[in-house]
């Protein structure tokens, strides 16, 4: 009677345990989303009178796109918030349910950057949202991105390059560092690629030799 008793308390608190789970997943991915889907570049540009931010260069409301309107302060404002808005959920889901979950949240915060409901699901290129989401997440995926996009940016110049140089080592590297954790690696490997798929103007422009960089004056055409 004794062994039913303790059979039945340990049923109902794995069914308990799979009931939250599931629920976790769920909140972190409706969250998760929402979160990311806050169009910060477009909002602070806009608040500063600078019309549509999706109306110049890349079309993008991330941060490199904002510093094409001049303002190094806004674009730096942007930079912060998108990496914010998926660290701050990244680390709720992850502190509440677990690290797991938190990675969860913070993916779907980097979907919902690039794909946002409000603005016909055309946003940002994710890279500043994979970056917030690191430090709560795989500090040896973040330990890898860090270093080698300020490297190859300072070598090159080239934003984009230095992106996805970032994405193509991050998971392999958080590897090398100690990352273990199946459900985080296969994340990192996803966004990774999913880094690729956002940028695949920026890699056409690349393999053309088009790219622009970062503080090249552009050439007037003759008059």
């Amino acid at each position: 009677m004794r062994v039913l008793f303790v059979d039945h308390a340990l049923g109902t608190q794995q069914g308990d345990g799979e009931m939250q789970a599931s629920i976790g997943y769920g909140a972190a991915v409706v969250c998760g989303y929402l979160a990311g889907s806050i169009p910060f570049g477009l909002l602070i540009t806009k608040a500063a009178g600078l019309g549509d931010i999706r109306a110049i260069g890349s079309k993008s409301i991330g941060a490199t796109n904002v510093l094409r309107t001049g303002r190094k302060d806004l674009a730096l404002a942007t930079l912060l918030l998108d990496s914010i808005k998926a660290g701050l959920v990244a680390f709720a889901f992850a502190y509440v349910f677990g690290r797991e979950i938190g990675f969860v949240a913070g993916a779907m915060a980097f979907v919902g950057h690039c794909y946002p409901v409000w603005l016909g699901f055309k946003g940002g290129k994710g890279v500043a949202t994979y970056a917030g989401l690191l430090p709560f997440t795989s500090l040896p995926g973040f330990f890898v991105a860090a270093p080698v996009w300020l490297i190859v940016f300072a070598v090159t110049r080239i934003s984009s390059l230095a992106a996805l140089t970032a994405a193509v080592l991050v998971p392999p590297g958080a590897w090398l560092l100690g990352e273990r954790n199946t459900v985080v690696l296969v994340g990192l490997t996803l966004l990774s690629v999913f880094v690729f798929f956002t940028h695949r103007a920026n890699l056409s422009r690349l393999v053309k030799g088009t790219e622009p960089r970062f503080g090249t004056p552009k050439v007037k055409p003759e008059a």
